[in-house]
């Protein structure tokens, strides 16, 4: 007596189809898990440069001119030593960023733009600019003349 095996069909079956399943899950699982961390790190280096932006602006704003507040003028900042004074207070920091400042009457406007390495996505690195402003305002008590920005 012969003993033959039974036959099967190919593709009459579900084998196999929780195997694709998983692969695709997996893929999609590993692309979102990218998503949260890479975007993380970018809205949180985002973040951190605003708040940079923000201050540098504040510590160009502070360098004032000594003759214009002794005239009266409306426009009190040193409109040469404020711009340096805002990059040189992003240098201080450390940070690896590329800083861009000018003054613009009592106001300073500080441009910096940072690059992100990212972890899982294939992208490599994202490249952002944020800006940060200060303005400069003369007396406390409301009685002096302050500046408009």
């Amino acid at each position: 007596m012969v003993r033959t095996r039974p036959s099967r069909r190919r593709g009459t079956g579900d084998e196999g189809i929780v195997t694709a399943f998983v692969v695709i899950f997996a893929v999609a699982l590993v692309f979102v898990t990218g998503l949260v961390l890479d975007g993380g790190r970018i809205l949180a280096a985002k973040r951190e440069a605003g708040n940079l932006a923000e201050s540098a602006a504040r510590a160009g704003a502070q360098e004032i001119s000594d003759a214009a507040v002794r005239s009266g003028s409306p426009v009190i900042l040193d409109a040469d030593a404020a711009p340096a004074a805002a990059c040189q207070f992003i240098a201080n920091t450390g940070e690896d960023v590329s800083c861009t400042a000018r003054a613009d009457g009592n106001q300073v406007n500080v441009t910096l733009s940072r690059s992100v390495d990212l972890l899982m996505l294939p992208v490599g690195n994202q490249t952002f600019t944020v800006d940060g402003s200060a303005c400069v305002a003369r007396g406390i008590t409301g009685a002096e003349p302050t500046a408009v920005c």
